[in-house]
């Protein structure tokens, strides 16, 4: 595996699950394996679970791990190919990237999209230009479009709570919010969870439709009570218009997930990436309550991180 910036297929997806199971179980278990090996974890914009999950599962196998925080301690970069730098921008992508991957084995960077430029954040410009200067391997910790970081923490959630002798309904519920939010999480979330073979269903207010590239093969639904029947796995998010892009069309408050929702879905685990705005995107009682499955989500963030770091160190 030379980089790890989307779901490639269904058996990777299974193999790096199965690791990261196996980390879980003993996370020292290839503590030799990065001995004299360098992670740079490269943010342009903040993190908290993603930033250190990734340093404790470099740690876990022995490597060295380097957070920079280009946003606040480092130039501003230009992106644009034949700029002329007489502005506000100090450093070239060519350079500063150029320059990383001469410092680390792996660069583990973070991109977030403007949100006002669509066919730029579709193509995932600034991810693209650090894979195109660095020369080096390069983890995603969540892209101008995806987080495959998340997701695939989010799958090993599922398999421990999932019944092998059957397919969980998996249903990922948009959520109200104040702000506008990436598509990042849910792309993802839907391209890995149809790529490992589960249905999914999508229900969201209309105008909050996804990129077909993500949800082909999903079934939407706008009616959320009528979604939500018999579900096994409830995935919690907010995300702005992808259509009208980067808009607000909604913050209607019955979107907000409660007890009241899951009244058809007795059975029914609850996921979000954090972090949550509580009584806004989910109600307390769910997020403190026996459904959630949030705090081991975010603990399985180590071992996710820690099992692509051990594929791509081979």
């Amino acid at each position: 595996m030379k980089h790890f910036t989307k779901f490639e297929s269904r058996e990777l997806g299974q193999e790096l699950i199965d690791l990261a199971l196996a980390y879980k179980a003993k996370p020292s278990l290839d503590l030799a394996k990065g001995r004299g090996k360098r992670v740079g974890c490269i943010f342009l914009n903040p993190s908290l679970r993603t930033r250190v999950s990734t340093q404790i599962a470099a740690q876990n196998l022995g490597m060295e791990a380097i957070v920079l925080n280009m946003d606040k301690e480092g130039w501003a970069l230009e992106m644009k190919e034949g700029a002329v730098m007489n502005k506000g921008t100090v450093e070239h992508i060519k350079d500063a990237a150029g320059v990383l991957g001469s410092y680390f084995d792996i660069l583990a960077i973070r991109a977030f999209p403007s949100l006002t430029n669509r066919d730029e954040d579709i193509n995932d410009f600034v991810f693209g230009q650090f894979v195109k200067y660095c020369g080096k391997p390069v983890v995603s910790l969540e892209s101008a479009i995806r987080h495959p970081l998340q997701s695939l923490a989010d799958h090993v959630t599922m398999k421990e709570f999932s019944e092998e002798k059957r397919k969980p309904k998996v249903v990922m519920t948009w959520g109200p919010h104040i702000k506008a939010i990436p598509h990042a999480v849910a792309n993802s979330f839907s391209e890995w969870t149809l790529g490992m073979g589960h249905e999914l269903t999508i229900t969201h207010p209309e105008g909050y439709e996804l990129d077909e590239n993500f949800t082909k093969g999903a079934t939407l639904e706008y009616n959320q009570s009528k979604a939500l029947e018999d579900a096994d796995f409830v995935y919690v998010k907010n995300w702005s218009s992808f259509n009208d892009y980067g808009k607000i069309l909604s913050t209607d408050q019955t979107w907000m997930l409660t007890e009241k929702h899951l009244k058809k879905a007795k059975n029914a685990k609850v996921m979000h990436c954090l972090p949550v705005r509580r009584n806004l995107e989910l109600s307390d009682e769910i997020l403190d309550g026996a459904r959630s499955l949030v705090q081991r989500q975010a603990e399985n963030r180590i071992y996710a991180a820690q099992a692509v770091l051990s594929k791509i160190l081979g």
